[in-house]
């Protein structure tokens, strides 16, 4: 191939590649579009700061947003540092012909296919009946975690986002250059050390990177706490961890299929549909600005 056809072929994928970015900006712009203009009647400050009423188009959803919010951050807190644990495991300590890491790897991408329901159905069997029936058993109380909750339903979410979490963050550990490693081992520092003060500063940028992408699809989900957790009318906001939640990916289920009036109840559900968009861009704002004030202060050091 001569060096003008290796030009053309070369301009042709970047002309591709910025044709499939276009598409997916116009695919955001065309859902957002068709979601505020359908919402715009609804949309208020007390849409956003009330309770639901009496029915499923009335009051607002404040305890939507709450739940969804506290459901977001406490799976967040439970998967990361699980997945950047096994990550580091897999990528630092375990050996490329052990049984073990081979078994691990094997079972992250096994889960990575597994369909979200399915993981409904094992949070509530494995964390709500047997895990929930073992805490209440041992406590002497009755029905308080053996029921669906808000803690059983951020587990399921974590072990629905765990491969994600540690994909990303083993890209990150391999981003790191390896002569960073040597470089502090040969000025006398341990290898826990090396990875404590060195590398896992290195790689916090990626691994904000999973907590974004865990983000993302933690917050969208309604199927895995459909069965572990969520409630479809709850004025009051969750006390504790074991207490049921309102979901704003549940409500808008609701809104479009148990509404006796899909036409009236349309407003309320575009509504809700962009409280939702809303919410988890500000929740993966939020860790892009984190990831970018590190990465802008290691760079600085």
């Amino acid at each position: 191939m001569t060096l003008g056809a290796r030009f053309a072929l070369g301009r042709l994928f970047e002309r591709l590649t910025a044709l499939a970015a276009a598409l997916i900006v116009l695919a955001l712009g065309v859902v957002l579009v068709d979601v505020l203009r359908d919402g715009v009647g609804v949309v208020s400050w007390r849409f956003f700061v009330d309770e639901p009423g009496a029915g499923p188009t009335e009051g607002g959803i404040f305890p939507a947003i709450f739940g969804t919010v506290a459901l977001t951050l406490v799976m967040t807190i439970i998967v990361m540092p699980l997945g950047v644990g096994a990550a580091l495991y897999l990528h630092e300590y375990a050996s490329p012909t052990s049984r073990l890491a081979g078994l691990a790897r094997a079972a992250v991408h096994h889960l990575a296919g597994v369909p979200s329901i399915v993981y409904g159905l094992f949070g509530l069997g494995f964390f709500v009946h047997a895990l929930g029936g073992a805490l209440d058993a041992a406590t002497g109380q009755a029905l308080k975690w053996a029921q669906p909750g808000l803690l059983w339903a951020a587990c399921t979410l974590a072990v629905l986002t765990l491969p994600t979490v540690i994909v990303a963050t083993e890209e990150a550990l391999r981003a790191v250059p390896s002569e960073v490693r040597l470089a502090s081992l040969a000025l006398g520092a341990t290898r826990a050390q090396t990875l404590g003060r060195v590398v896992l500063p290195a790689a916090a940028p990626g691994i904000l990177t999973a907590a974004v992408l865990a983000v993302s699809r933690g917050a969208g989900e309604v199927a895995p706490v459909l069965l572990t957790g969520v409630a479809s009318w709850l004025p009051d906001l969750p006390g504790s961890l074991s207490s049921q939640f309102m979901h704003l990916g549940f409500h808008a289920y609701v809104l479009a299929t148990q509404s006796p009036d899909v036409d009236a109840a349309r407003p309320a559900l575009a509504g809700t549909v962009a409280a939702l968009l809303v919410l988890t861009f500000l929740l993966n704002l939020v860790a892009i600005v984190l990831r970018a004030r590190l990465r802008r202060g290691m760079e600085a050091s």
